[in-house]
Parts: C-alpha cells; sequence; structure tokens
C-alpha cells in the first residue's frame, strides 16, 4: 500500500479545529488539485468560495442548523453547481443554454463538484489539515445563496470546514467492503446479513464515543431518511432556474 492511498483510507472527520490559521498559499495549493480534477465536456461546471470572515462564517454556521465546528474552522469552502460561467459562454456564441434546465445538468453539476471535494479532502489531509464536510448549506438554501451573492444558475452544492486538528478523532467503522464492490452487476444476495453485522460494530462504535442514542447504522439512517430533510431545495433550486423538467 503506497503512502498516498494509506493516507485516504486513514480518514476521520474533524469538528474540533485549533486556532492555527492556514495561509492563502496553502488553499490555493489545495484547490489547484480540486481544479485538475475530470468534469464533464471539460465544462468546468463548479466553483469554490473560500470564506474565512468570522462573521460569514458564523451566519453559515446558523444557516446549516448551528453546526458551531463551521464557525471554529478557520476556513470554510463553499463548492458550487455553477453554470453561469458556460451560460456566459453560450450568450458569447450567440447561443441560448438548455442544461441548466435538465436534471442531467443537475447532476452533472453535483457530480463534478463532488469530484472536488474529494480531490480537496485527499489534498488537504496530505498537509495536515483536518476536514468535515457539511451538506448542511443547502438546509437554507436561499439565504445561503443570497449571502454568497450566489447568481442565476448556480447552486451551493456542499460545504467543507477546513483546519489544522485539535486533538483525536475517532474512525467511523464502513459497512463491509462487499456491500460497496459488486462484480459485474449488483449483487442483492448477503446484504440484509451484512448489514446485521454491522449494525452491531456501529452499537459498539457509538457507545465508545458517546453517542449511543443514535441506536446503529440502519435506525439512525432510516430515522433521517424517513423525510426529506433539507425540503427548500428544489424550490430554491426553481428559482436559480435549475426547474428539473428536461
Amino acid at each position: 500500500m503506497n503512502e498516498l492511498i494509506k493516507g485516504i483510507k486513514d480518514h476521520r472527520s474533524i469538528r474540533n479545529f485549533s486556532d492555527t490559521p492556514v495561509e492563502d498559499s496553502l488553499i490555493d495549493e489545495i484547490l489547484q488539485a480540486a481544479q485538475a480534477m475530470p468534469n464533464s465536456i471539460n465544462g468546468q461546471q463548479s466553483s469554490v468560495i473560500v470564506i474565512k470572515n468570522k462573521e460569514t462564517k458564523r451566519e453559515i454556521a446558523k444557516l446549516a442548523g448551528n453546526q458551531t465546528w463551521i464557525d471554529d474552522a478557520p476556513v470554510f469552502l463553499v463548492f458550487v453547481m455553477d453554470f453561469y460561467k458556460t451560460d456566459l459562454a453560450a450568450k458569447k456564441n450567440q447561443i441560448q443554454q438548455a442544461i441548466h434546465e435538465s436534471i442531467e445538468g443537475t447532476m452533472v453539476g453535483t457530480f463534478d463538484a463532488g469530484l472536488q471535494m474529494g480531490a480537496t479532502i485527499i489534498a488537504a489531509e496530505s498537509m495536515g489539515l483536518g476536514i468535515v464536510p457539511i451538506g448542511g448549506v443547502r438546509r437554507n438554501p436561499q439565504e445561503m445563496i443570497t449571502l454568497l451573492n450566489l447568481p442565476e444558475y448556480t447552486f451551493p452544492v456542499a460545504g467543507l470546514a477546513v483546519g489544522y486538528p485539535k486533538g483525536e478523532s475517532h474512525q467511523k467503522p464502513r459497512l463491509p467492503f462487499e456491500t460497496f464492490r459488486h462484480f459485474e452487476t449488483y449483487q442483492k444476495d448477503g446484504l440484509e446479513a451484512a448489514i446485521e453485522e454491522y449494525d452491531k460494530q456501529m452499537e459498539l462504535y457509538l457507545a465508545e464515543i458517546g453517542r449511543p442514542q443514535e441506536g446503529n447504522w440502519s435506525k439512525y439512517t432510516s430515522n433521517i431518511y424517513q423525510y426529506v430533510y433539507y425540503p427548500n431545495v428544489y424550490s430554491a433550486l426553481k428559482d436559480q432556474k435549475f426547474s428539473n423538467d428536461k
């Protein structure tokens, strides 16, 4: 196993950050790695907003559901689906852009932003930084759009708190590898048994870190996924001209 893969497999989310600042040059180096990731048709339909301002981070923390580690982290990154740039390219060529009106466009934009966040995580952790992804930037999307001055055809996909870790963090166990890697076709056999065993493992892990009230993986996930937990995303997408009707 090479050192890069070893580092990736050692990933853990960090929610306690030191006061040590993160230099702009380091953030730029990390985001240059992110920008180098592949993207659909070289459309480059994503952007990243770097936030260090304390008041802005505090407001984002509130909008994201009072996630205090956003405020505590020295840097917060917002990954943005960005078809505004491609629309400018279309206008330059007297063409009317349509991709932003389709579910295909939304999938392309969010997936490309996800690829870039993945690279950001790997690059940041390779430099001794800690991170925690934040889906809560979609909790109050219209307020987030206003706060970040996002133009039409853009949408905040996810955030990433970045900073130097303070203290140790436990590594959360994953479902058995066989539930993730499938050969040739999707393999349903054995999944229920694997989930049962993983639930037992997660019960021990949650008790160890002081969160036994979550129960286990299936109970915790089911309790969340019985609702659409960010119900304002669809209307905010439409307001940003992502009609998703094609």
